[in-house]
């Protein structure tokens, strides 16, 4: 009688043990290798940018998923100069990350959504800022986390306008992206009703990159010269030339876009609404401050954390639903919940406005206002969008 006592007891055990195994939960990280510094190189890529911060996410929902029934793994991709990101991605996919955080070009995304179209994978653009992605060449299988330029164009414009900084001087470097993010900003201007006053190509190098050494063009020194404007705006994706500007003007004014004064998703100065203790963790586990791409990824994992989570589910598919359902909301050290918006699936976020060494303000500005959320004030609203997903 005992013996079988016993051995009912050890049946019943071991169902519970069967019973309590966690769900587990892949997600796959694909990056570049880090390029080699530019000479004079002061603030060189990272090795591990975007991949440290999915592994922090991966902490933190490992540390719910604890208690919650899930264990997450991440799967790790760093892409050599000829490695393909589209096989990458179909071996993690093969592999069985449902999931799929991607550091990738505009292209390369578009290249691994198509891939995997029709495959049980949602990915996650962590770094491609491209309003295409979010226009005509979105796809059903995607969601962003970046701010599209449009939405760190309209951030920095609002700021611009509550300061009654309203006439704009623009000046773009010679690269394709330049000309994106010019294009954002004149766009904005016209939005929130600023004026462009002047606009000019910038001709004169990279002198952001020149020896300290070397000779001052006096061309650079007087280009503003003779122009009637509050602000200097400066499309410099590259950083050739945006921070050579400040401090070099014809007139004493500021400079803002991609450098000067910026929009940006995340900030090493951000301490606010809990987020010093983010940036600590992360400097704890990295060694380094967090920057916007890392952000970005953490960003991605943790909304899928938050989704299984309540969903009780890794359905990739009921996942993907979830995202864009109103309940869902994640806590992201901005001040209020983000989450996505259903039409173009872009990360709703306030967006802030920041110098070198210290945040100024945070979009949307007080006073904006919109039907649905004030966070829609930023970048493309749904009826102006050419994505309309189901």
């Amino acid at each position: 009688m005992a013996a079988l006592l016993c051995t009912f007891v050890a049946m019943l055990s071991c169902g519970t043990a069967r019973a309590a195994e966690p769900l587990e939960v892949r997600i796959g990280v694909i990056t570049h290798k880090a390029p080699p510094p530019a000479l004079y190189e002061l603030d060189p890529t990272p090795e591990d940018e975007a991949a440290a911060g999915a592994g922090l996410a991966i902490d933190d929902n490992n540390t719910t998923g604890r208690f919650s029934g899930q264990r997450y793994v991440l799967d790790q991709v760093v892409l050599d100069k000829d490695q393909s990101p589209v096989e990458s991605a179909v071996k993690l996919a093969d592999a069985g990350a449902k999931f799929l955080v991607v550091a990738l070009t505009a292209d390369e995304l578009l290249a691994v959504a198509d891939a995997l179209k029709g495959r049980p994978v949602v990915v996650f653009n962590a770094a491609a800022q491209d309003d295409r992605l979010r226009g005509a060449d979105c796809r059903a299988n995607v969601f962003h986390v970046p701010p599209s330029r449009a939405m760190l164009t309209d951030a920095l414009v609002q700021y611009l306008s509550t300061k009654r900084w309203m006439k704009l001087f623009l000046t773009y470097g010679p690269t394709a992206a330049d000309q994106l993010y010019a294009d954002a900003l004149k766009q904005s201007a016209k939005k929130f009703g600023l004026t462009l006053v002047a606009e000019k190509a910038w001709e004169f190098g990279p002198l952001a990159r020149a020896r300290s050494d070397s000779i001052t063009q006096s061309d650079a020194l007087v280009f503003s010269r003779g122009v009637d404007y509050d602000i200097m705006l400066v499309a410099d994706e590259e950083a050739d030339f945006g921070d050579y500007l400040s401090y070099r003007t014809w007139d004493p004014k500021v400079i803002a876009g991609t450098q000067g004064l910026i929009a940006t998703s995340w900030h090493r100065a951000q301490d606010a609404w809990g987020s010093a203790q983010l940036q600590s963790r992360f400097f704890k586990r990295a060694k380094r401050t967090m920057r916007p791409i890392d952000y970005q990824a953490w960003v991605a994992v943790r909304a899928v954390g938050e989704a299984v989570t309540r969903t009780k589910s890794a359905d990739p598919a009921a996942i993907s639903t979830f995202l864009v359902d109103p309940k869902f909301q994640l806590a992201a050290f901005k001040g209020v919940p983000v989450n996505f918006r259903g039409w173009d699936h872009q990360l709703r976020q306030p967006v802030l406005i920041a110098q070198p060494m210290a945040i100024v303000s945070v979009s949307p500005q007080p006073g904006y206002l919109h039907q649905r959320s004030v966070l829609d004030t930023l970048g493309a609203d749904q009826p102006e969008s050419q994505c309309h997903l189901p």
